[in-house]
């Protein structure tokens, strides 16, 4: 049975009691009154009500804000007590990129379940920005690192990045030799969040530079912007967990090889606390364990200087 703080909590995520009745698996009037009950037991009022969506009244933040702290500290509890125990076990919560957490991430957590019976994972994929405190999740996987000095996190694998471009291009359009060429190219644009994906950052010793590059095709979506840069339609930045395979095989071959784009690492993090729970310890282990690159990894070798 979920505890009036956990409804509570997951009322004011979802903005909705239609929803949050769909996410308990109850009935709408059944949320609706347990909101009633709720108010009625503390003599205030939570929430104001509209046909589609609630607002929080003065009381029902600070009801949020002690809720989501005891929610917190209970778990951070029992991850204390379940840290010692030898087989994981209990809920874990996952969050990756919808691309990358789809290909990869889906069959690990697939594995893992075979491992830990005892554990249940679930699995959320999105590419959107997300608050791992707040929106409770155990773990997120995400290429990169993160600004929240609230979280901890474990470098799973090394991943560099480059430029490349399918042969056909380079052969029509020649190969630039320095950074600065990349004006007079068609650049194909990766939209993430709110980086700068128009001015790319290249590497070469001790010297960077920043080149605002231009182009035609852009997309927030890795698979299509590759799938563009094999049909021929310009220099793309990727890192070598995406291009290995292509660059092997001859599709795509690496420009400016002496210049390198900052990393993407991947990286599992947590929030930061004393104790880690056994299941989440295990999963981040496991993730390292099953991500380590072979000691003759063709992609070692294709990657540039």
């Amino acid at each position: 049975m979920t505890s009036d703080l956990e409804f509570f909590v997951l009322l004011s995520k979802l903005g909705s009691l239609a929803a949050t009745a769909r996410e308990m698996a109850v009935t709408p009037p059944a949320a609706t009154r347990r909101l009633k009950q709720m108010e009625a037991r503390l003599g205030v009022r939570l929430a104001q009500r509209s046909t589609r969506r609630i607002a929080l009244t003065d009381e029902g933040e600070l009801y949020l804000a002690q809720a989501t702290q005891i929610l917190a500290d209970i778990r951070a509890m029992e991850d204390a007590v379940t840290s010692r125990r030898v087989e994981p076990k209990g809920l874990l919560r996952v969050n990756a990129t919808l691309g990358f957490g789809r290909t990869t991430i889906a069959p690990l957590v697939s594995r893992f379940a075979r491992t830990h019976p005892e554990v249940a994972v679930q699995l959320q994929l999105t590419d959107r920005a997300i608050n791992l405190v707040e929106d409770g999740y155990d773990l997120g996987i995400r290429f990169g690192e993160l600004a929240d000095t609230r979280l901890a996190a474990r470098r799973i694998i090394s991943n560099r990045r480059f430029l490349c471009a399918a042969p056909g291009y380079l052969k029509k359009h020649g190969a630039p030799a320095l950074p600065a060429d990349l004006a007079l190219h068609d650049c194909i644009l990766h939209r993430q969040n709110d980086e700068a994906y128009a001015s790319w950052r290249l590497t070469r010793g001790r010297k960077t530079e920043n080149v605002k590059v231009r182009g035609r095709l852009s997309s927030n979506d890795g698979d299509v912007v590759l799938g563009w840069a094999l049909d021929g339609h310009g220099i793309l930045p990727r890192s070598e967990w995406d291009a290995a395979r292509y660059l092997d095989s001859g599709r795509l071959q690496v420009v400016l090889p002496d210049y390198a784009l900052p990393p993407a690492d991947l990286y599992a993090y947590y929030p930061s606390r004393h104790h880690q729970s056994a299941r989440v310890r295990a999963f981040i282990d496991f993730l390292v364990e099953a991500l380590a690159p072979a000691p003759t990894s063709p992609r070692r070798r294709t990657a540039p200087r």
